[in-house]
Parts: C-alpha cells; sequence; structure tokens
C-alpha cells in the first residue's frame, strides 16, 4: 500500500467522524497484521468430464499471508441510518502444493487479495458489531463473508468437519466415494504418486485434525467466524460466481454456493501479543445436483 494513502472522506454534510459506537478501531482484526507463514492441507472435490464426475485434489501445502492495515477511517454512507466509520486491512494469501514443482517452483494452487473490516454495531439494520472478509478469486468467484468474534482464554475449540458430499439443499442425503479411502484403488480420479507424500488417512477423515495435531500453549483465543449465509442477525453476506462457474440450463459447471471460514488468533505463554493464526476453510462447489466440500486449513505464525 502506498505510503502516502490514507482515507479521507470528503464533502461530509453529516459532520466530523462521531466518537460513539458509529465508529471502530480495528477491535478483533488488529491481531492480523503482519506476515505470516505455514503449513497446512488443501481438499477439494473438482469436476472431471468422463466418468466418474468428480477428481479429488489432495495438497500438503505452504500458505503465506501478508496482512496490512489500512490508514484512516473507512466511511459508508447509509439512508435508514446515518454514516457509519469502519477500520480495515489488505491481505494477499498465497498457496503453494508443498510436495509438486513446475520448472523448479512449487504448484502455486491459489492466490487470493481481500480485506478485512471491523463493522460497528448497527440500528437499521439492528446489528451486533462485525467483521467481514471481502476476497475475489481468480477461478472467477468473489465472496463477501461476515460474521462475530469472540476472545476466550486458553486454547481453541475446533470441530471436525467433513470431506462428505451431499445432494444440494439435502445436507444431510450424505454420500461417500472410494476417493475418499486412501485403501481404495480409484485409477486417476484422486492425486496420487508424490502428491500424496505427508497425506494420511486421518485428514480425509476430519481435515481439522491437521490443526488439533499441532497443539500449544495457547493463553488467549480470539475466534473469528464469517460466513456467506445469513444467520441470526446478521443479513450481509455471499458469493458471486461468473458465467462459465454458474452455466445456464445444463446446470453449474463448478459453483461457490457457500463460504465459511474461521480463524483463531491465538496468544501464547511466550507472547505479548498474537502470533500463532490458525484456520478452517469450507466452500461448497455445486455440480452434477452435488455439493461438493472444498476444504483448507493452516496453522501460520508470524515473527
Amino acid at each position: 500500500m502506498a505510503t502516502t494513502f490514507a482515507f479521507q472522506p470528503l464533502n461530509n454534510d453529516e459532520g466530523a467522524p462521531p466518537s460513539t459506537d458509529a465508529t471502530v478501531g480495528l477491535g478483533p482484526l488488529a491481531g492480523l497484521a503482519g506476515n505470516w507463514t505455514g503449513q497446512g492441507f488443501n481438499a477439494i472435490w473438482r469436476p472431471h468430464r468422463n466418468p466418474p464426475d468428480r477428481f479429488l485434489e489432495l495438497n500438503v501445502t505452504n500458505d503465506q499471508i501478508n496482512i496490512e492495515a489500512i490508514d484512516g477511517l473507512i466511511p459508508n454512507r447509509g439512508f435508514v441510518q446515518g454514516q457509519i466509520f469502519m477500520r480495515g486491512l489488505t491481505y494477499l494469501q498465497q498457496i503453494s502444493d508443498a510436495n509438486v514443482k513446475v520448472d523448479g517452483l512449487p504448484a502455486g494452487l491459489h492466490i487470493e487479495p481481500g480485506v478485512w473490516a471491523h463493522v460497528p454495531s448497527l440500528t437499521d439494520p439492528q446489528e451486533p458489531a462485525t467483521v467481514v472478509r471481502m476476497a475475489s478469486i481468480p477461478h472467477g468467484t468473489t465472496i463477501l463473508i461476515q460474521g462475530t468474534t469472540t476472545t476466550t482464554a486458553g486454547g481453541p475449540s475446533i470441530p471436525d468437519v467433513s470431506l462428505k458430499p451431499f445432494f444440494i439443499h439435502q445436507p444431510n442425503n450424505i454420500l461417500d466415494f472410494d476417493e475418499r479411502h486412501l485403501n481404495k484403488t480409484t485409477g486417476v480420479f484422486r492425486t496420487s504418486g508424490v502428491g500424496l507424500t505427508g497425506i494420511t488417512q486421518a485428514m480425509l477423515d476430519n481435515p481439522n485434525s491437521v490443526l488439533t495435531a499441532h497443539p500449544a500453549n495457547v493463553t488467549t483465543t480470539t475466534r473469528l467466524h464469517v460466513s456467506t449465509t445469513p444467520g441470526g442477525n446478521i443479513v450481509g453476506g455471499g458469493a458471486s460466481n461468473m458465467a462459465f462457474l454458474v452455466g445456464t440450463k445444463d446446470g453449474p459447471n463448478a459453483e461457490v454456493a457457500h463460504v465459511a471460514a474461521t480463524f483463531w488468533l491465538q496468544r501464547l505463554a511466550s507472547d505479548t501479543e498474537f502470533k500463532r493464526l490458525q484456520y478452517s476453510q469450507i466452500v461448497l462447489l455445486n455440480f452434477n445436483g452435488i455439493s461438493w466440500p472444498h476444504i483448507t486449513v493452516a496453522t501460520l505464525t508470524k515473527p
């Protein structure tokens, strides 16, 4: 970010930024600032045109997220509610395969520019203070995922997650396929060879086991949970896909239907600030009448 850039609201006919709840600092997002690196695990069911209709890609990953605070207050003018002012951070995330190289370089899997913002509590709509992650993914999807935060003593409580697909809009109508079982032969429809180095059945049974396998002496955890699906009294959020992904009368090629992510900022006993970050993200890709989980997890640290 340019060192000369700072948000400076112009023609502010509603007056100066109020020193009330309509203005917030970075709050629970403050600990995100910095350069994070680490390793993780990525699993994605992606379309395959010939039977079977799916391919399960599995990757041990190198993960890097560079996060920088935005100078100044971010203004939002309203109609039914007056202006609010937010604080935010920009970020760039880059994920590569730790096992596979192309032309001598780690195979790139994902790059994502985005913004985190801390939103004050609102009266119309009536919402508590929230955090928002806004991101652009080069495959043709943009997301806005919004949610709330909590800070507690001790380490994070990380739930199990499942790679099992299900019929669209029927989360209890679960499917299972041979590709999810490493002891079963699937031909060319799952990552193989050197790409499977370091991948175990436990990771396919519960990708979040990659996170819980790295315990630490954590004294404080801030949990940031955001989703495209509105819940409770939070009405915002959503995903938008380009034409190729959405498709038309023949159905989607691979439409992002839902995104939910939890980030656990952690302060260790030996630190005075948050220097450990774990996250788990679930994306549902819809194609061929089925919702296919795409799960990415990582444990990162900063100097």
